[in-house]
């Protein structure tokens, strides 16, 4: 801790110096051309808000009678340059949709000074009210930005009324299974950011979290597969950043209402943003439902010899119920300071109640046990988070200067996360025999403390523009994790309970990372890029079985290098990059209760797992034509060391324990290729195909499993005649394997229609999930020094939705700076 504030302490310090020094920096004069005749005009055009270049602008050099004599268009970084100019005097005039036109007068070559550097000019949004718009050009489904790749989840229409998984099938590079568990290819630990900040609610159970996360709340999807130092290096897959929609400036507001079989909800929200202040509520209720079938056959072994054989037959038909709420305040106190606080609250209850049959024999046939089990599991949540935030933006000569910042951020979150069960066994002749009933309450407090610095550098010549950008940062991570879990049970199922000691236990669990880190952005205008940096990690490590006294302890150090090297070719770009990743177990990997709700599969944590370290490679080439086709294709290399995957034990009595262990080595190495494009202005078009070959290797266990898989997807949308839209989406994938098992194909795929009405106010979307069949039925095999086992499984998919959704107020464009919290990423380069 005391490094920590050491460095924050340095870092404010930095930052103060270069406020004082700032004013007095001034850009190197252009080179003279020789020219006496003939001049040049140059400049960089930016936001008046945000400070942030504005590209393809127009620029105008007109006469100082306004006729037009020539004209340019500003890059992607806001520069423009006029060649060939006869001495004069002339006015330039500039222009872009959605900002006032700005006049530059007195603008002068003369035979002493024919070059004319006119520096920074900015240009203010404009702000009158939008009435009706009809908007012609829009953002694709699928966008390559570079270092991520984006979807734009609003844009597709098959997501209204449904949730975060519904979504998340769609994004590139990303799988989703039945039951919502999410790997970006073919990797599970993933960091999953909302709005560029942790979430503890997704920490907790991804699966789980992404499932009480409404559709309609969500922007876009970032998917990150090579992170720079900025980031934590939490996640060896990669970052997925889910961004929800934001305000624009103005009072609006929706309402939207979902009912169906599988989802039903209503929400609202209500923007208000002035001149200083914004403020943004938001509430949400949903229920989601969850129906699964599956007969299983596990045969127990000892010393390679068969000696039980399981057979079950389970049911489950789940209805879930949760919601959330939101509040953000921003105030402005000055057009260069921003503070920002937000509060937000998730929370509900996830049953899992099942009925399983069991039956278990020897393997002559001998029938050693047979009976049901009743399962009435809840999973009663919550997640409630405190963000307080400053962020300033720096003065240079007058004028904001463009990404120059620094923020001081902190987070507090709260996450109770309660799992209760009641069991049931039952004879075949329908009498109890057997009771049993369990407690465990968890929870997690954490504390985050975060200081970042961003420093420009600008070097200007006269065929050439480079910029560079510092980076520095610090962090802190504070976790306090707890778990009290008890168990009772009634051996002749009876009314009375008696404690089982032995089962129960108090355990306690501190983490805290600290963290710094430094980078460096070089861009050129001959389209070089180059992003690297370093991150340094602490972790120390403190664990408690209070009740039976057995503590542990332990602390490592990380550094964590990235570096991507990219060149932009006319409209391709090459890009090779490298980074480590780092993943922590937290509390769902770490939790010791035994969930025995099933009495023949057990399921645990691990308290003394070690993180994973992953290396990751990548070579990637992505094209963009003037039609708007886009298209982006990438080879890569995983090496996770010291993985973790969930293994399962099973004894002679035929009972499996499953939890989470470091097996050893988990490589992937694959190709994929995405595309999207519109054939004409009604038509969206967009899909990708990811193969890969896994290598899974734990020497141990004494365990390899490797093979090849693959996955692919679509995605379609038609725009027709009097305000109606149509799409179908679908995805389908090969399987999946891990270290004991294979597991075969399932597929995806949904219809949906949208009728815009009240002059476009409103809408109507009908959604249908899989309308031809039921659902999908899928199989695995798995193989383990104790055991073998096969399963079938029917998923229901077959679900319809019908979603209301009203907005109303009135917006303009220019929303103000954007607000910062705990923030990971670099979206701001």
């Amino acid at each position: 801790m005391k490094f920590l504030l050491y460095v924050m302490l340095c870092l404010n310090a930095f930052v103060v110096g270069a406020q004082t020094t700032s004013g007095s920096e001034s850009t190197p004069p252009a080179e003279r051309s020789g020219a006496a005749m003939v001049g040049r005009i140059s400049g960089v055009l930016a936001d008046s808000a945000t400070a942030k270049p504005v590209p393809f602008a127009t620029v105008a050099l007109q006469s100082i009678d306004g006729k037009l004599i020539t004209g340019a268009t500003t890059d992607d970084k806001g520069a423009f340059m006029l060649e060939k100019i006869a001495v004069g005097s002339y006015r330039l005039a500039i222009s872009f949709v959605g900002y006032r036109t700005r006049v530059v007068d007195k603008v002068v070559i003369s035979a002493e000074k024919p070059e004319l550097e006119l520096g920074r000019i900015v240009v203010s949004a404009d702000s009158r009210n939008l009435k009706e718009v009809e908007v012609v050009g829009q953002k694709t489904l699928i966008e390559d930005k570079g270092d991520r790749l984006v979807y734009n989840a609003e844009k597709d229409i098959s997501n209204a009324g449904g949730t975060a998984v519904d979504v998340l099938r769609k994004v590139p590079m990303l799988t989703v299974d039945f039951n919502g568990n999410v790997q970006m290819r073919g990797n599970s630990n993933i960091k999953v950011l909302v709005n560029g900040k942790p979430s503890s609610i997704m920490a907790r159970n991804l699966a789980d979290a992404l499932k009480q996360m409404p559709a309609n709340i969500i922007k876009s999807v970032e998917v990150i597969t090579s992170p720079g130092a900025k980031y934590d290096a939490e996640g060896a897959g990669g970052v997925i950043n889910i961004i929800t929609k934001k305000a624009l400036q103005g009072a609006n507001g929706t309402v939207n209402a979902t009912v169906g079989n599988f989802n039903r909800g209503v929400g609202t929200s209500l923007n208000l943003k002035k001149k200083k202040v914004g403020l943004s509520l938001s509430t949400n209720v949903y229920q989601y439902r969850n129906i699964q079938q599956n007969q299983s056959t596990r045969t127990a072994l000892v010393d390679g010899a068969p000696a039980s054989i399981l057979t079950q037959r389970t049911s489950m038909d789940n209805t879930g119920l949760g919601g959330y709420g939101e509040m953000s305040f921003d105030y402005d106190p000055d057009s260069t300071s921003r503070i920002n606080f937000a509060a937000n609250v998730w929370g509900g209850n996830f049953p899992n109640n099942s009925t399983v049959i069991n039956r278990l024999t020897k393997p002559d046939g001998e029938e050693l046990q047979a009976f049901r089990n009743e399962t009435r599991f809840r999973n009663p949540y919550g997640n409630g988070q405190l963000d307080l935030g400053y962020t300033k933006t720096f003065r240079k000569s007058g004028v904001e200067s463009p990404e120059q910042e620094f923020s001081f951020l902190t987070q507090y979150s709260r996450m109770p996360d309660n799992y209760f069960y009641d069991t049931d066994r039952y004879a075949m002749s329908e009498v109890v025999t057997y009771r049993e009933r369990s407690t465990n309450y968890s929870r997690n407090n954490e504390f985050t403390f975060q200081s970042d610095y961003t420093h420009p550098l600008k070097f200007n010549g006269r065929k050439d523009t480079t910029s560079l950008k510092l980076e520095v940062g610090a962090k802190a991570i504070l976790r306090y994790i707890g778990s009290e879990f008890r168990v009772e049970r009634s051996d002749d199922g009876g009314p009375g309970f008696t404690p089982a000691p032995e089962l129960s236990n108090d355990f306690t669990y501190t983490q805290k990372v600290y963290s710094t880190y430094a980078s460096l952005r070089l861009d050129t205008k001959r389209k070089w890029g180059l992003n690297a940096g370093a991150r340094l990690e602490r972790t120390d490590i403190q664990g408690d079985f209070v009740t039976t006294q057995t503590a542990f302890t332990s602390n490592y150090n990380n550094l964590i290098p990235s570096i991507t090297l990219s060149k932009g070719i006319k409209t391709h770009t090459v890009k090779v990059s490298y980074t480590q990743r780092i993943s922590r177990p937290l509390i769902w990997y770490l939790n010791p209760w035994v969930n025995a709700a099933d009495p023949k599969n057990l399921t645990t944590g691990n308290p003394f797992l070690s993180p994973e370290l992953s290396h990751n490679t990548e070579l990637s080439h992505s094209i963009t034509t003037k039609k708007g086709v886009s298209i982006n294709s990438s080879l890569y290399w995983r090496q996770t060391n010291n993985a973790i995957e969930y293994l399962s034990t099973v004894n002679a009595e035929g009972v499996s324990t499953t939890k989470p262990q470091n097996i050893g080595q988990r490589a992937n190495y694959g190709l994929s290729l995405n595309g999207s494009g519109q054939p004409n202005k009604d038509w969206n078009l967009s899909g990708g195909i990811d193969l890969r070959y896994v290598d899974f290797t734990s020497p141990a266990l004494n365990l390899r499993n490797s093979g090849w898989i693959w996955n692919v997807n679509m995605n379609t949308s038609y725009k027709l005649p009097k305000n109606y839209t149509i799409q179908v989406n679908g995805n389908y994938g090969s399987g999946w394997i891990n270290l004991q098992g294979n597991y075969s194909g399932w597929y995806w795929y949904g219809i949906s229609a949208k009728r815009e009405i009240w002059d476009k106010k409103a809408s109507l979307t009908l959604g249908m999930n899989s309308p031809f069949n039921r659902g999908v039925r899928q199989t695995g095999r798995q193989i383990a020094p104790s055991f073998t086992s096969e399963f079938n499984a029917l998923n229901v998919t077959r679900a319809v939705r019908l979603t209301f959704e009203w907005r109303f107020g009135q917006m303009s464009s220019g929303g103000g700076k954007q607000t910062k919290k705990i923030n990971n990423d670099d979206r701001s380069r």
